[in-house]
């Protein structure tokens, strides 16, 4: 009886802990994926686009601006259909991405959850920061050509340029 007790009680302990859990990675502050009547909001200019990281410009002087090297293994793909693909170095990610225009070159950006595989990658290499970062962004600005994701709280910006 106890044993049964004791199990029931763990059940119930970890089916609250996955509602928990469930509920902070859909929390308020991780933007919806976009589907639905948000696929119309998606920028044309972003929508089908793809993208290779040129830097990293942080507002610390500390760490300044960062090239990624080499910048053909840093490619995003932001699909017209809310979904973003990434080749982090020599990971990838993937998940969704939302944006809404406030002009014609700028406006609010988010992306989704992103899924991503572990490799251990070489250094130097900015796959985790990038992954990491992914979750702050917060606008999007385009200027000659170049597309700049800015993060929250003076975060930093990544700045891509068209992939060939």
């Amino acid at each position: 009886m106890a044993t049964t007790v004791r199990n029931c009680i763990s059940g119930l302990f970890l089916s609250a802990l996955a509602a928990v859990a469930m509920g902070a990675c859909n929390g308020t502050d991780q933007p919806a994926p976009a589907d639905g009547p948000e696929l119309a909001q998606l920028p044309a200019e972003l929508a089908g686009t793809s993208w290779t990281l040129v830097a990293f410009q942080s507002n610390d002087d500390a760490i300044g601006t960062v090239t990624p090297e080499p910048a053909q293994d840093y490619v995003m793909t932001l699909g017209a259909t809310g979904d973003v693909s990434m080749t982090l170095n020599c990971n990838s990610a993937s998940g969704s991405w939302s944006a809404t225009a406030s002009s014609p070159t700028s406006g609010g950006f988010a992306f989704g959850p992103l899924a991503m595989t572990r490799a251990f990658c070489l250094p130097p290499s900015m796959d985790v920061q990038i992954a990491t970062d992914a979750q702050y962004v917060r606008s999007y600005f385009l200027s000659d050509g170049q597309l700049a994701l800015d993060l929250m709280a003076d975060g930093g910006t990544y700045i891509w340029a068209p992939a060939p």
